[in-house]
């Protein structure tokens, strides 16, 4: 490492496409913190090395993509927050003289820009739609936030009890509001506040085979993958009359707001990044 400025990275493989060299560049010139922030592409076999010659060489923190969330877990175990610990994935790392710490901002991220778009409020319905990775990371922060009922529905509904039961282990008061079932199932029986969409359907430009009459007049959709152009998951819930919507861009820089936050002291403003990138984006497919 040659530069001079504290050394901040993304790993992961691929890695070029991450946005996140721009975001923390921007949070730093916006709270006038010096750093540098590359991109580190590890092959699969040697992430362990490349994530301990990195801070071996003083870098201060890493943020972690596919396909390491959940091996960045396993060398921060030592050191794991409590989101992370229920989690089971790690985005974000740095060092003390403990070792090496874990953190995993996903789902605050998640939260956070739910708030700011008016799309989440204490006592909410929610619907999240897949049981992968994506959304194990979030149902810890939406249970906090005050949701009245969480359900996990899932194209295998194995898959969704699996990983209810897995967060009831850790937390057990959860499990009146915590539900899981099939995404084939009957999930029109009630009123949803918000529906999730936390499969990778949209990054294959694939909508869901949801239910008919999943949507009424209030409920919002959160897609969160995102792009320039409307993901088919949103293009849907358009179709099905919803109106309050949003992709998962503001997701990606809110987490790395918090991934910024514990690294620096400093939370910064997210809104001005969102805005930025999403005029890149859209000038880029023009």
């Amino acid at each position: 490492m040659k530069d001079s400025k504290p050394q901040f990275a993304v790993i992961g493989h691929p890695v070029d496409h991450s946005r996140s060299p721009e975001i923390h560049t921007a949070f730093a010139q916006q709270t006038k913190i010096e750093l540098s922030y590359e991109r580190l592409d590890a092959q699969p076999a040697a992430f362990e090395t490349c994530v301990e010659q990195f801070f071996a060489q003083g870098g201060r923190g890493l943020n972690v993509t596919v396909p390491f969330k959940e091996r960045a877990w396993q060398l921060a175990q030592s050191n794991l927050s409590e989101r992370a610990k229920l989690a089971g994935a790690v985005n974000t790392l740095w060092t003390s003289l403990e070792g090496i710490h874990g953190c995993n901002t996903d789902g605050v991220g998640l939260v956070r820009d739910l708030q700011r778009l008016a799309l989440l409020a204490p006592n909410a319905r929610v619907l999240l739609l897949g049981a992968g990775g994506a959304a194990k990371g979030v149902i810890g922060p939406l249970l906090e936030i005050g949701c009245r009922h969480l359900h996990v529905a899932n194209r295998t509904a194995d898959r969704a009890h699996a990983l209810r039961q897995a967060w009831l282990a850790h937390q057990p008061a959860a499990s009146s509001c915590l539900t899981a079932g099939a995404i084939a199932a009957d999930l029109t029986d009630q009123t949803w506040d918000l529906v999730i969409n936390a499969t990778a359907s949209s990054l294959q430009g694939e909508a869901l085979a949801l239910p008919a009459g999943l949507y009424d007049k209030t409920t919002g959709a959160y897609d969160m993958m995102y792009g320039p152009q409307t993901t088919a998951f949103l293009k849907q819930a358009s179709q099905q009359g919803v109106t309050r919507m949003a992709d998962g861009l503001g997701m990606l820089v809110g987490q790395a707001a918090e991934s910024f936050r514990i690294w620096h002291g400093v939370l910064p403003e997210v809104t001005p990044v969102i805005d930025a990138l999403r005029i890149q984006m859209s000038s880029a497919v023009r």
